[in-house]
């Protein structure tokens, strides 16, 4: 017994100062990623980590609690100790709520079942960072969300006194600031972003690492073309999401746009064509249909909205699962300095076609097979080298100016967060490459099946996925039934 109990004890002090486990989750969501690492590797100085989070919790938000608790528990070996982390129950008592209030932490409402009923219960969910004089507040860790992303970009914030300045250019018909609410709120995080109006006369500040120019409708005068000759020479970082073509649902047409920016980059050797991509894998649009007195909207698929689905694995894209481009069109890209590093980042589907500018919409078409002779057209890039000068620069083209767009005002609507996280990961990438954007879309919310595939096969998978445990199981059963009944006819059969 002696020697057990001093195993046992050897065992946990040697699991004290060594901590090792293995994660089998297909995100790996209990491993901290290289970009987390390094920030860590800079800290000089303790970080303070304050959750707050009540008790007596429903079971699916402990689990968040569980999981919070166990990557806190990583960033502290992780860190060597750095990291010191505290759970607040702040339901406890009414000085503990006060407390977490005055340090940001809003409580929520989250539904509680108990005897056949449900109740809805305040609850706290929240944590704050503090390192030297400096705090940054998470008010509300989002069950399922990458809580790595939410804790790394927080420390990340902290220890860098000026943020990274971003222009979002204007003055050419883009789309203002306040129309892109979600990707503002993510970008704000770790950058200041600008709008800036560009003249003919003025360079773009050196302060710009990064501009963006997103849906442009108006020309570019050639003066200010050269300026971003002059921006990418000195190693500047360019995001464009342009509209090559445009569809109006008010008129069911389509046209072509032209700014001159699609000429600039087809010198560069990137071609944003003027078509329009259809895709078998696509969105619907709701269609109005009279039945007698009664009127009602019907879904039909609409293959000018492509759902797509095929990402590189690229820092951008790691961790995309779909993404709907509105009236978007193919991106070639060929430079003429072969060092240049090309990534497609997005392709459409292996049923996908390509339809000129000028076009009436039929919304109610009956789409066949031989309408989508195409397959894995490419609709977005990401090209990294000596693309304009000798120094290297970075430079991401999107075939569509719309997709990351909130809209304003009434007009405002709620994108998926696959369509925000595009654009924010490019800007990323652009401006700081750290690697804390592969975090932000870390996480698997869905496993869909390959939009090639038939019907029929679609239906069988279905059904073999939901049958086959259960064949398994009855099969075990079965063998071991005659296992057993074996068994036992031997032993009926021995003699003593």
């Amino acid at each position: 017994m002696l020697l057990f109990f001093g195993i046992l004890i050897l065992v946990n002090i040697v699991s004290s100062r060594f901590f090792v486990r293995l994660d089998f989750t297909g995100d790996k969501r209990y491993s901290l990623s290289n970009a987390t690492k390094d920030i860590l590797k800079t800290l000089d100085g303790p970080v303070t980590i304050s959750a707050y989070f009540s008790k007596q919790l429903p079971p699916n938000i402990q689990e968040t609690r569980n999981d919070f608790k166990d990557l806190l528990v990583e960033y502290v070996n992780v860190s060597h100790g750095k990291i010191v982390y505290e759970f607040i129950n702040p339901s406890e008592n009414d000085e503990s709520e006060k407390k977490a209030q005055q340090a940001g932490v809003s409580p929520v409402m989250v539904n509680v079942r108990e005897r056949d009923q449900v109740k809805q219960q305040r609850a706290y969910l929240g944590a704050v960072i503090t390192y030297n004089d400096r705090k940054e507040v998470i008010p509300f860790i989002q069950p399922g969300a990458a809580m790595e992303y939410a804790i790394s970009s927080s420390i990340k914030k902290l220890l860098v006194a000026d943020k990274p300045r971003i222009a979002m250019i204007e003055g050419h018909g883009e789309q203002p600031i306040s129309a892109m609410q979600q990707e503002m709120g993510l970008l704000s995080v770790l950058y200041s972003v600008d709008p800036l109006k560009i003249s003919d006369t003025a360079d773009i500040a050196p302060l710009y690492k990064t501009i963006a120019i997103v849906s442009p409708k108006d020309s570019f005068p050639a003066a200010q073309l050269a300026m971003l000759d002059r921006f990418l020479a000195r190693g500047g970082g360019l995001y464009i999401a342009m509209n090559r073509v445009e569809g109006d649902f008010s008129t069911q047409t389509g046209h072509a746009v032209n700014t001159g920016l699609e000429q600039w980059l087809k010198e560069k050797g990137v071609d944003v064509q003027d078509k329009f991509v259809i895709d078998a894998n696509c969105g619907q649009v709701n269609v109005q249909q009279q039945q007698g007195m009664f009127s009602f909207s019907t879904p039909v698929r609409f293959p000018y909205l492509p759902l797509v689905n095929s990402f590189a694995d690229h820092p951008i894209t790691k961790g995309l699962e779909g993404i709907m481009f509105p009236f978007v069109s193919p991106v070639q890209a060929a430079f003429r300095d072969t060092s240049v590093k090309v990534t497609v980042l997005a392709r459409s589907s292996q049923k996908s076609g390509l339809l000129g500018p000028n076009l009436t919409f039929e919304i109610s078409k009956q789409w066949t097979a031989n309408d989508f002779p195409h397959a894995s057209l490419p609709l977005a890039i990401a090209a990294s080298g000596k693309i304009f000068g000798d120094v290297p620069s970075r430079m991401v083209v999107i075939g569509d100016g719309d997709f990351a767009i909130n809209g304003e005002r009434q007009q405002g609507k709620q994108l998926q967060p696959d369509n925000v996280s595009l654009m924010v990961n490019a800007i990323d990438w652009l401006s700081d490459n750290t690697g804390l954007n592969e975090l932000r879309t870390k996480g698997v919310t869905s496993r869909p099946l390959n939009s090639s595939l038939e019907d029929g096969t679609k239906t069988m998978l279905k059904y073999f996925n939901f049958l086959f445990p259960v064949i398994l199981i009855l099969l075990y059963g079965f063998v071991r039934m005659q296992m057993r009944s074996r068994l036992r006819a031997r032993w009926i059969e021995e003699t003593y």
